[in-house]
């Protein structure tokens, strides 16, 4: 199982994929990843089945979560519960967050 691991090159993947978040680590009770968003980009996620966690790395904008937003900032954390309608919006800036679930990404 591997522990440890290089955010930059899950980054470049996201580069080059297409795709706007990576997730690294997926097991039955715990997922993490990270979701770059560049400025206009849509964040276009759905409710997760279970608990999620954001930590802002950089980046600015906007994380609605049930109608309400919620400044971005770095070094800011969120918790979304599990069935919670939530997408980041607004940002001008390239927006990096990890996120953590409780349990799979599905």
């Amino acid at each position: 199982m591997k522990l440890d691991y290089d955010l930059n090159s899950y980054l470049e993947k996201i580069k080059k994929n297409n795709s706007y978040f990576h997730t690294f680590i997926n097991r039955d009770s715990l997922a993490a990843g990270i979701l770059v968003l560049q400025p206009g980009e849509e964040d276009t996620q759905e409710p997760h089945d279970t608990d999620e966690v954001y930590y802002v790395i950089s980046g600015d904008g906007f994380l609605k979560i049930n109608d309400k937003d919620y400044p971005v900032s770095k070094d800011k954390l969120f918790f979304v519960g599990k069935d919670v309608e939530h997408f980041f919006h607004g940002n001008s800036k390239e927006l990096k967050v990890l996120y953590f679930f409780g349990g799979p990404d599905s």
